[in-house]
């Protein structure tokens, strides 16, 4: 969940300060009486001096989009952060993740039975404990999105759930405009689904996960129930496309 930030004099260490206490006043703001939402730092094309300034200010977990951009960071800094892959896998890179990083903590994007059983298959061949996983969700029907359609998204976790052995189903995912800010309908649409999922397989809300909620959004989603936001560019700076793997 989210973290305290310890004092930093970095321009990253103070950015990151600020988004925990944005985060803080939208769960008060919102009643909230459950633990504030996780915080991924979002760190696609950031250096690793930067992830460093935000690891040594408190944060621990990390989130990257692109597989290998991560499996090349992973060495570099402490072996105690959690990695999320929060990006578009393809199956035919999940072996190359999983093999790469030992400490991925979640994968929030698994979009297809073919990818659920990848994962699946490379986490078995290494012997390795259940890994975490979200299904994405295409909440805003655009064609440019990844992520399952809202009525697809209980066969999937329900395959997740009962076929992949290696893999915890843990939650729902989506992602928002193309500005990085979403319409309330987005996350309250992923909330319903969260619904349908708990009625069929018999589990209960609080055991699954909400991630939606990002640098342009992230208050509003925490004010809708979101458990897991990720934000980036508010604590990082803008982004350097052109660094892209």
């Amino acid at each position: 969940m989210a973290q305290v930030a310890a004092a930093s004099d970095t321009q990253v260490g103070t950015a990151l300060k600020e988004v925990i206490q944005r985060v803080n006043h939208a769960c008060k703001k919102a009643g909230r009486s459950a633990p504030p939402p996780r915080l991924v730092a979002v760190s696609k094309t950031k250096p690793v001096e930067m992830l460093q300034q935000a690891y040594d200010a408190g944060q621990r977990v990390f989130g990257e989009n692109y597989v290998q951009e991560l499996v090349d960071k992973v060495p570099q800094l402490p072996d105690d952060i959690q990695w999320h892959f929060i990006g578009h896998l393809q199956s035919n890179k999940a072996k190359v993740l999983v093999d790469g990083v030992p400490n991925l903590a979640m994968v929030e994007t698994v979009d297809s039975v073919k990818l659920a059983n990848k994962l699946n298959n490379a986490l078995e061949q290494q012997s390795r404990p259940q890994l975490p996983v979200f299904v994405q969700v295409n909440t805003s029907g655009e064609e440019t999105k990844y992520g399952v359609e809202p009525n697809e998204c209980v066969d999937l976790a329900r395959h997740i759930h009962q076929e992949c052995s290696k893999l915890c189903f843990a939650g729902l995912m989506t992602i928002g405009q193309p500005d990085y800010s979403s319409r309330p309908e987005n996350f309250e649409c992923l909330s319903r689904c969260r619904e349908d999922v708990c009625k069929a397989l018999d589990v209960r809300p609080e055991d699954v996960e909400l991630s939606m909620g990002m640098s342009g959004d992230f208050e509003q989603a925490v004010e809708l129930g979101s458990t897991n936001i990720r934000v980036g560019s508010t604590i990082f700076g803008a982004r350097d496309y052109s660094k892209q793997t």
